[in-house]
């Protein structure tokens, strides 16, 4: 390989799951996401993937996206959006909604501590 970036999308390195299901069959593959951009994706993992498949991949905070595996070594390969998606967003911590927190407006403690009680309220001993 030359020292030159030849890709027009910039993307990033990062940690993710994400669930691959290969078109017609029922089974979805979790897959780490090793890098992704807004066109495409590199997933590491067991996924019976083959060049030229058409796929549907579940991101955290975008929901299903449709694609095709361009390339495959070993157990990494790369699959190509058929529409842009924002990269950014599949980052962020999961939406409420993916917590579990019920209606909009409730308080959700799934990863996070609650609040410190009000210093009045405690009792001395």
């Amino acid at each position: 390989m030359t020292g030159l970036e030849t890709r027009s999308v910039s993307r990033d390195s990062l940690f993710l799951l994400a669930g691959v299901r290969v078109e017609q069959e029922s089974d979805q593959h979790r897959v780490r996401v090793r890098n992704l951009s807004d066109g495409g994706m590199m997933g590491e993992g067991p996924a019976p993937v083959k060049r030229g498949n058409r796929v549907e991949v579940e991101l955290r905070n975008i929901g299903k996206v449709g694609g095709n595996v361009a390339w495959v070594q070993d157990q990494r390969f790369g699959i190509a959006f058929d529409e842009e998606i924002d990269s950014q967003r599949a980052r962020k911590p999961a939406d409420e909604n993916d917590l579990g927190a019920g209606s909009k407006g409730s308080t959700s403690y799934v990863h996070r501590a609650p609040p410190p009680p009000e210093q009045r309220s405690l009792r001395k001993v």
